[in-house]
């Protein structure tokens, strides 16, 4: 760690690693730097985290005039690569990294690095659980709310990181080798950053980038575009899928979880016997136990996680019901095809809330999903007039707009009856009205409590 002493390190973006990240090279002697477009007295909270460490500041700006100065440079996930500075950077020699990058070549420990559309992070979690049950160190970080270099320094080399990973982090990998990696699924999603879907597919493939034959890719057999990658993914390849059998792998055999990492098959639980709900959690709950077979770990610490694991926060959460009327929080359902899951997951006729960033994506197989299902849908945010008018063209007319998502929660509550559910669930990102996800699902669920008051 002694090779960052002394060196000129500019941070771009102050968001959660972007923070991480400047803290971690200060405590390790660098000179460090912070930039970020938004002026000072939008990031008062975040200059406030910082203020001890003597870090400079370059704000409300590019970063163009220090960039000769500097040694490396570190962007934060939101940050895109294809940039000016970036280009002039790489230009005069300067290194171009991402977050990620850097917290791997500070860690000594073996990684899990989980990526694809959607379950990410309830799979990253399940493994997660499955790997401390088992009695190990399990750090779960990434893109699932802590930044992987906000840890390193407690990972030790006996531990194992279980990272959730996103393209715009696999945008900026060069070294990075996981031991273990998986990509659930490929669906159209960041369209607004990766401009098509061939790009988005080429990113997603970085995760095998540096891989060898030590190293394991589990990919599922189910999913178009996952399936194309079987043939070209470097590593051993383990495959799950609820239909097709093969060793290594793991599938679905009378209604039975199954897995044969090559040496003999292993019955691991009863489909109906998994804790967490849905059809979508089938597949997370394929991957963990293939991811967990690649370990070693004892089919029966697997079996007893699937049975008890309940899920994580802001998907498909239910939150309470306030006169018969059953509230869920899937604030992180940030792409049709993650909210198409969550309408699926529910019983019974539902209210859907949804709308926020556009992304660049479609939504016409979101509205063509509702079915008999969905009864009224409550949009706000960036994408509202988009949702209406593909909801009008596909004939759906039950569509209420809204400022906010207090008045969502109103409006849905005012339109849902006993024995109905009401379902955030937004297919957009949320970073037009909140800083995350996380804000937009606890924003909301306050809302629901106030029903009561």
């Amino acid at each position: 760690m002694e090779r960052y002493r002394d060196k000129n390190i500019l941070i771009v973006g102050m968001a959660r690693s972007g923070i991480a990240s400047a803290r971690l090279m200060r405590e390790l002697g660098a000179n460090v730097y912070v930039n970020d477009i938004k002026p000072a007295d939008k990031l008062k909270e975040q200059l406030e985290e910082l203020d001890i460490y003597g870090i400079e500041f370059y704000l409300g700006k590019s970063p163009d005039d220090i960039i000769p100065n500097m040694d490396m440079i570190v962007l934060s996930p939101g940050v895109p690569f294809d940039l000016d500075f970036v280009d002039t950077a790489q230009a005069l020699g300067i290194e171009v990294i991402g977050e990620m990058e850097l917290a791997y070549r500070l860690c000594s420990a073996p990684i899990v690095a989980i990526t694809g559309t959607n379950g990410k992070t309830t799979t990253t979690a399940l493994v997660g659980e499955i790997i401390k049950t088992a009695g190990y160190t399990a750090h779960i970080v990434g893109n699932i709310g802590v930044p992987f270099i906000d840890e390193i320094m407690e990972i030790d080399e006996d531990d194992i990181v279980v990272l959730e990973v996103s393209s715009f982090q696999l945008e900026s990998i060069e070294n990075f080798k996981p031991h273990v990696g998986a990509i659930l699924n490929i669906t159209e999603d960041h369209l607004d950053r990766h401009k098509t879907m061939d790009n988005y597919i080429r990113v997603k493939e970085r995760i095998y980038k540096n891989m060898d034959g030590d190293d394991y890719m589990v990919l599922n057999a189910d999913d178009y575009n996952t399936k194309k990658l079987i043939s070209q993914a470097k590593g051993q390849v383990v495959m799950f899928s609820k239909t097709i059998s093969g060793s290594p792998g793991v599938w679905i055999e009378d209604g039975n979880i199954v897995m044969d990492m090559g040496k003999s098959k292993e019955k691991i639980c009863h489909i109906r016997d998994i804790a967490i709900p849905g059809e979508h959690n089938l597949e997370n709950a394929l991957a963990a136990t293939a991811i967990s077979g690649i370990l070693d770990i004892d089919p029966v610490v697997i079996s007893d996680t699937l049975k008890t694991f309940k899920g994580v926060e802001h998907r498909i959460e239910y939150v309470d019901t306030v006169e018969g009327i059953k509230f869920y929080n899937d604030s992180k359902g940030t792409n049709p095809d993650a909210s198409i899951r969550a309408i699926k997951a529910m019983d019974g006729p539902t209210v859907i809330i949804a709308g926020g960033m556009d992304k660049g994506t479609t939504f016409d197989v979101f509205i063509d999903a509702f079915g008999d299902k969905v009864t009224h849908m409550v949009v706000l945010g960036e994408t509202a007039e988009k949702l209406i008018l593909t909801a009008k063209k596909k004939g759906f007319l039950n569509i209420h707009k809204v400022c906010n998502i207090e008045d969502a929660v109103s409006k849905a509550f005012s339109l849902a009856r006993p024995g109905e559910n009401v379902l955030l669930s937004p297919a957009c990102a949320s970073w037009d009205m909140f800083t995350s996800y996380e804000e937009r699902g606890e924003v909301f669920k306050e809302a629901v409590k106030a029903l009561r008051r």
